[in-house]
């Protein structure tokens, strides 16, 4: 009778299993402990493997504990996924809210519900790459009835102090770069961030990406989209490398913000991945580049049908830091040069056409 009486019982949590209602009797709660957490569809670093992303804070029933990975699953979902158990805690951490950076309250926004501070987490793929990286970028979540649930880093070019003086490494490799640049053909390590141009009125090329970011991620914003922001003062202590990882580990596409050194007024453009085939086998530029060659695309697209000039075919082939470290799809766009107007009204043209770029990457309809 006891034997029957047991069998009855495990039928019954295996059906409740099977409807989903309630979490079986062996799993423990767990709470998301990271500014954002991606789930997987099997225990594995592989970027087709990333099926969403939780917030800090978010409830789980831990189904197994396999060391490095643990399989989980949310409250309103019948399927278990995969998630690091590192980024997992007992205790429920406190919110994603509240002030995004120490001593400075959050920008406001109409559209913004909740900042939180992300730096550069040690156990991101290519961290160890990065030899400055002591600052925060802040994530803006968007609060809005238009939320589409997609992320985009907006990254002002340059504006890091001494930047230009440390060295990091041109790709994971240790291989040296395919094509010429800032830093020259053949090179393997580059500066962490360099300062910049100067335009030809005297102002310094940092300023002027930076009040283009801040412009997007405010277009960004109104239009639905969640906005992690790499810099918002004249000094964000982290280098290119640093940038990008974070990025690609809290956003779903990365676009930094820059002005060309030449003189020529001579338009947008987008810097591509170098046609190189030793280069494009080189991961992770081998498993994106693709990516970030059609969101460039998308960008000169929107930028044009804005009314805004466009360099000879758009693109310009460049081995840079950013796309030899993006798992994301990732884009260097140059929004002119040193003699391009710069005023508030080009700067909202150049705003428009980014978003209209932006949503012909995602498919997102005005």
């Amino acid at each position: 009778m006891k034997t029957k009486k047991r069998m009855i019982g495990m039928l019954g949590v295996t059906a409740i299993l099977a409807f989903g209602s309630v979490f079986p009797a062996w799993a423990d709660t767990v709470y998301v402990d990271a500014s954002s957490l991606n789930f997987r569809n099997r225990p594995s670093m592989d970027a087709d493997a990333v099926l969403g992303r939780y917030e800090r804070g978010t409830k789980l029933e831990r189904i197994a504990n396999q060391g490095e990975w643990s399989e989980v699953r949310a409250e309103d979902s019948k399927i278990t996924v995969y998630v690091a158990s590192r980024y997992l805690t007992t205790t429920a951490p406190e919110a994603n809210a509240g002030t995004g950076r120490a001593g400075q309250k959050p920008e406001e926004s109409p559209y913004v519900d909740k900042t939180w501070e992300v730096g550069l987490d040690a156990a991101y793929p290519y961290a160890s790459f990065s030899k400055i990286s002591s600052g925060k970028a802040i994530y803006y979540h968007n609060g809005s009835e238009k939320r589409n649930g997609k992320v985009v880093c907006v990254n002002a070019g340059h504006g890091t102090k001494g930047g230009s003086s440390v060295k990091t490494q041109c790709h994971p490799d240790g291989s040296a770069k395919v094509t010429g640049g800032t830093t020259g053909a053949g090179a393997t390590q580059a500066a962490a961030v360099s300062s910049g141009m100067t335009f030809a009125d005297g102002t310094p090329e940092h300023e002027v990406t930076l009040a283009m970011a801040k412009l997007l991620k405010d277009k960004l914003l109104a239009a639905g989209y969640d906005v992690l922001m790499i810099r918002e003062g004249s000094d964000i202590q982290l280098d290119n490398v640093a940038r990008t990882v974070i990025a690609n580990n809290n956003a779903d596409c990365h676009i930094a913000l820059h002005w060309d050194s030449t003189e020529k007024d001579k338009g947008c453009f987008f810097m591509s991945v170098p046609s190189n085939q030793t280069y494009r086998a080189m991961e992770p530029v081998a498993s994106h580049w693709q990516s970030h060659n059609e969101l460039g695309a998308c960008l000169i697209e929107g930028l044009k049908a804005a009314g805004n000039k466009i360099f000879s075919s758009g693109s310009m082939e460049m081995d840079l830091t950013q796309t030899s470290y993006s798992t994301i799809p990732s884009v260097d766009i140059e929004l002119g040069d040193k003699k391009s107007d710069h005023s508030q009204e080009t700067l909202e043209k150049l705003g428009e056409g980014l978003l209209d770029g932006i949503n012909r990457y995602f498919g997102v309809s005005k």
